[in-house]
């Protein structure tokens, strides 16, 4: 069932950014961290919930949060049939942020006959929001720009379409007056820049490596450093630093064949950490301040064993915190790649890690949310379980945490 719409008398929230909100995938600096106090640390599918909402559909992307609402996207099947390849409508959405009610619901895009990973939804990617706009992507599918009050289109293109491998998940970054989104393909993978107000290609970066298979999933990152903006953007066999206004490159750091590339770079200490992908995932260190191949000069330390293939790293102080898909939680030094400890934490794992009120959080893909004390020793502070396949990573809104869920979006409280 769709949600429908409510009353047109809520009223939306200045667009200007509040303290509590979540613009896009990872939060306000878009590596897993907020500055939210007395966020909850136990709760079950029937405690500590504020609201449990319906979402129709299949979809992974995460929650974004924006003064009083909330905006998610969904893949709801045209026929009321969930297979694998049903025809499905490409949605996006808005929730009342105090009771989860639906504020408007609107299609996009139609799909025919998608395929995806079952690990992966044909609205993977997370909406980010700038002034009052939303910036919806649905990979080789279509991308979007709607009024986040009413949900009203401003621009909308399928003009970028791809051959994907196992469906998409990159989502995109907002750089002045640029969207911008990996495109990396079964063939010819790119990295490509549109005009946010108008939808047009502004530039293209075609990524060229020596892996063999040429698809990833992996979002942007954008830093700056010495004064120069980088947008750093992992893929098959290779990570490059783009210079952001016109798709130029800065610095490449090849690493063979690694590919399905998915954890988004986290940045700190003057370095970029990322994880390379498929078959056998490593975690690297390298150092952002090269020019051209950098592949034998700025590696600054690497990690073999229990690298994450899907969710995003996160630094907390000194400290790197990784997470492989099998639920074997890592710290290590972030600084020399010294591990401090890897042990079993939760069961599998995709949800990027999120770093808060002075403590980590985990959810894993049976709806076990794990919450760990920071530092060099191991040691769980609550495990609760919601029952549920997720996915998805946490937003924060407030004190509270949102949880995407299979069937539901979670509001968790204290």
């Amino acid at each position: 069932m769709i949600l429908r719409f409510l009353p047109a008398t809520l009223v939306f929230a200045s667009t200007a950014l509040f303290a509590a909100d979540w613009p896009e995938f990872r939060g306000p600096g878009a590596q897993g961290h907020s500055d939210a106090k007395s966020l909850p640390l136990i709760w079950s599918a029937t405690s500590h919930v504020a609201w449990k909402a319906p979402i129709a559909g299949v979809g992974w992307s995460s929650p974004v949060v924006i003064g009083d609402r909330i905006f998610l996207t969904s893949a709801v099947s045209l026929s009321g049939k969930e297979e694998a390849t049903a025809d499905r409508s490409l949605r996006a959405m808005a929730l009342d942020a105090a009771t989860g009610k639906a504020v408007w619901d609107v299609e996009l895009f139609q799909a025919a006959s998608p395929r995806a990973h079952r690990k992966n939804s044909h609205a993977s990617p997370t909406i980010i929001h700038e002034d009052g706009k939303l910036y919806v992507h649905f990979g080789h599918l279509g991308t979007a720009c709607l009024n986040a009050s009413n949900g009203q289109t401003v621009w909308a293109t399928q003009a970028h379409a791809y051959v994907p491998v196992h469906g998409n998940g990159s989502s995109p970054v907002l750089f002045e007056d640029l969207l911008i989104f990996s495109a990396d393909a079964e063939t010819d993978p790119k990295v490509i820049a549109l005009d946010k107000t108008t939808g047009q290609q502004r530039w293209a970066f075609a990524r060229q490596s020596g892996a063999k298979k040429k698809f990833s999933f992996c979002t942007p990152l954008l830093i700056e450093v010495k004064g120069q903006k980088q947008l750093i953007t992992p893929g098959s066999g290779v990570v490059n630093a783009l210079n952001p206004k016109d798709g130029t490159e800065i610095w490449r750091c090849d690493y063979d064949q690694g590919y399905s590339v998915v954890p988004r770079p986290v940045y700190a200490h003057g370095m970029i950490f990322i994880s390379t992908g498929y078959d056998k995932p490593l975690v690297l260190a390298i150092k952002a301040d090269g020019k051209g191949d950098v592949t034998a000069t700025h590696l600054a330390w690497k990690i073999e064993k229990a690298a994450p293939h899907n969710p995003s790293m996160v630094v907390i102080g000194d400290e790197l915190y990784f997470i492989a898909d099998n639920g074997l939680l890592s710290c290590a030094d972030a600084k020399t790649g010294q591990v401090h400890y890897s042990e079993r934490c939760t069961g599998p794992v995709s949800a990027s890690l999120l770093a808060a009120d002075g403590k980590l959080y985990i959810q894993d893909e049976k709806g076990l949310g794990v919450v760990v004390q920071p530092g060099k020793q191991f040691k769980i502070l609550a495990q609760n379980d919601l029952g549920e396949r997720s996915l998805a990573s946490y937003a924060v809104i407030g004190s509270d945490l949102l949880i995407r869920t299979e069937g539901n979006l979670y509001r968790i409280k204290k």
